[in-house]
């Protein structure tokens, strides 16, 4: 079957990502609250999945299939820290942020914030870009099919950890415990786990078309979720507020579910 000879624009994406981040930068703005880029990271996904879908000739089940899994994961996600953040006002590490510029940083969020996310969820998209360009159409392949599988696990620890945690806070008799219990027994992080995990099942589909080449995508992907905003980020405050976080590390698999080792 003859490749397509008509495929979507990389650079339509990139547009429309910088105008979507761009609104999302005046309301913040407006409600002097920058954490609001937070919310925005799923739906950015969601809109470059459709455009490359739309921008494709064939619009091909792989395509709709890439597309339709992403906007799950996206929707979700963007609901889940909506519902979280709300009230609670500015994150503390914009909050941190604008301290430390001043007046100036409604302006500069712009690009130190906003247009930086909207450039990281480009190159992470890629490998949506490249199952609308390089396939062909015909059925979906066992690569496929494993992708899905893949992206269906990862689904189930992301939003079975969220869904723990809330219940977990929820009970005032937790306050200032540890959930070590469900899927935090096997990984100290089992959402951002299930987010690796969905993002190299969307990889594994775009190889199936032939993108093998934006395997950068779901590396860029883990690296933020472990050294950067992720993990790192989030153990570094945990291990002073919380008694009993280091031993819970010791005991537990920081990313990779796997069983506890037996406390000493």
């Amino acid at each position: 079957m003859a490749t397509l000879d008509f495929v979507p624009d990389p650079l339509a994406a990139l547009g429309a990502i910088l105008a979507y981040v761009t609104l999302g930068w005046v309301l913040s703005v407006r409600l002097r609250d920058a954490s609001i880029v937070d919310i925005l990271w799923g739906g950015g996904f969601v809109l470059q999945a459709w455009v490359y879908y739309w921008g494709s000739e064939a619009r091909t089940t792989r395509g709709l299939l890439i597309a339709a899994l992403v906007t799950v994961w996206g929707v979700r996600l963007a609901g889940y820290l909506f519902q979280r953040n709300a009230d609670k006002g500015e994150d503390y590490r914009y909050r941190r942020m604008r301290a430390k510029v001043g007046p100036a940083f409604w302006w500069r969020s712009f690009v130190t914030v906003f247009v930086m996310q909207g450039l990281l969820m480009w190159v992470i998209a890629m490998p949506l870009f490249a199952a609308q360009r390089t396939t062909e159409a015909g059925a979906l392949s066992a690569l496929d099919f494993a992708g899905a599988a893949l992206w269906v696990i990862g689904l189930f620890f992301e939003v079975g950890g969220d869904a723990q945690l809330v219940r977990f806070k929820r009970d005032p008799a937790n306050k200032g415990k540890l959930l070590t219990t469900g899927l935090w027994k096997y990984t100290r992080h089992p959402n951002y786990f299930g987010d690796a995990a969905m993002w190299w099942g969307i990889y594994l589909i775009a190889v199936a078309a032939g993108g093998w080449w934006t395997i950068f995508g779901p590396i860029v992907m883990n690296y933020f979720l472990l050294k950067v905003s992720g993990a790192a980020l989030l153990e570094r405050g945990l291990k002073k507020s919380k008694p009993g976080y280091e031993d819970y590390m010791r005991r537990t698999s920081g990313f990779v579910p796997w069983p506890p080792k037996r406390s000493e």
